[in-house]
């Protein structure tokens, strides 16, 4: 690349200058990383590839070698993996405060869109409002199926052999808790990794390692803002096999327990999260804010996305050992299907959650939108959004606030 450099018109750097991270001023990677914030639209794949497209691609600021690993990493932790490759990829060039600034600006924009929204959704909205929400939380339901069938493929293909039956296994026991046990998911998940941790090694003290069960008791013990910060943090730290397991995660605790929030209100929580650009977890944002307004949207926003912060700030010089970790990725070779299974497994409840007969015949439409024809996730929620409105414009009656 050659010609004037963006930022200051002087002339840009040789490439052998860019791949020196002390050069990447931070407020290079706060534009960089909140344009990607910005534009994100679509989820993990999206940021990746945008992220690759400036790091490797346009400012060969990383090798690909070292972006290569960086995605193989992200995927061995829990949380939102895009989340954590863009705070790696610039921690790689700034150190820790490049990480922090770099992950903040990637987050900020979809966290202040999401807030702005859920504003307007979960308050008491005129009727049009109410019918986009409803129409859009319609296809949700869909929107889960769709999100863990795409995960089947690639776990299936990783997965050689006899461990096939019991990722089944595991797939099954994630997709029952998430339709039925509610809280429970979470020990659910972690037994299924400590198990298949234990079977690989062919001892059981893998399985005396972690006792899940006070980490659910303690989602029962706090209350308020601790119990909004925990039900948080929770779904930043045990998100294992994609964006979309952080709803059957938080399901139970913010409509059933905690009453933070009607079933409509979550729907159309989700539904917003999947619209809006950045990470689908900033969807623990809109519960905050219907918890306890803006303060409570910021503080559900930074529990959710502090254990990615510190994996990533505490552990980056580590990553390679992780990657060649065996504890780790046996871990994860159980608790990764659980978790593909308790995405499914919410459309059960998600579909529950519904209360009009139009809303099932929108969520029919949405299922062939996305299973068949093959359309996008925000596509098919936008039209399922407009056609909500258009039943509310015409006198249909729409999901309660």
């Amino acid at each position: 690349m050659s010609g004037n450099d963006i930022e200051t018109g002087a002339p840009a750097p040789a490439p052998a200058e860019r791949r020196q991270p002390g050069r990447v001023r931070l407020a290079t990677i706060a534009r960089e990383w909140g344009r990607i914030g910005a534009v994100g639209f679509g989820g993990p794949p999206a940021h990746i590839a945008l992220l690759r497209q400036l790091c490797v691609e346009r400012r060969r600021w990383i090798s690909a070698a070292q972006f290569e690993d960086g995605i193989a990493t992200v995927n061995l932790l829990p949380g939102p993996a895009s989340t954590q490759l863009a705070i790696y990829s610039a921690w790689r060039l700034r150190g820790p405060l490049g990480a922090i600034v770099g992950g903040v600006c990637f987050i900020l924009p979809g966290l202040v869109l999401i807030l702005a929204l859920a504003a307007l959704f979960l308050g008491s909205p005129p009727a049009w409002v109410r019918g986009a929400g409803s129409g859009a939380g319609s296809a949700v339901a869909a929107v889960a199926v769709q999100a863990g069938l795409a995960l089947i493929g690639p776990a299936w293909a990783r997965a050689g052999g006899r461990r096939r039956a019991r990722l089944a296994a595991y797939g099954l026991l994630g997709g029952v808790a998430a339709a039925s046990i509610g809280p429970w998911l979470v020990a659910v998940l972690l037994g299924c990794g400590l198990v298949e941790l234990a079977w690989q090694r062919g001892s059981r003290r893998a399985l005396l390692l972690l006792d899940p069960r006070p980490l659910v008791s303690a989602t029962a013990a706090a209350g308020g803002l601790g119990a909004l910060a925990w039900v948080a943090f929770k779904v930043g730290a045990l998100s294992y096999g994609g964006g979309f397991v952080i709803v059957p995660l938080m399901q139970s605790d913010a409509v059933d327990h905690y009453r933070w929030m009607t079933g409509d209100q979550f729907l159309n929580a989700v539904a917003l999260g999947q619209v809006t650009p950045g990470p689908v977890v900033l969807t623990i944002a809109a519960v905050g804010y219907a918890a306890a307004g803006v303060g409570g949207g910021l503080l559900a926003a930074l529990f959710a996305f502090l254990p990615s912060f510190s994996l990533v700030l505490l552990g980056a010089n580590r990553f390679d050992r992780l990657v060649r970790n065996d504890g780790i990725r046996a871990f994860l070779d159980g608790a990764g299907p659980a978790a593909i299974g308790a995405i499914i497994g919410s459309a059960l409840p998600l579909a529950l959650a519904l209360h009009q007969r139009w809303q099932y015949a929108l969520l029919a439409a949405s299922a062939i939108s996305l299973l068949v024809a093959r359309r996008g996730v925000v596509l098919t929620l936008l039209l399922a959004g407009a056609v909500g409105v258009a039943a509310a414009l015409l006198g249909a009656p729409v999901g309660s606030t």
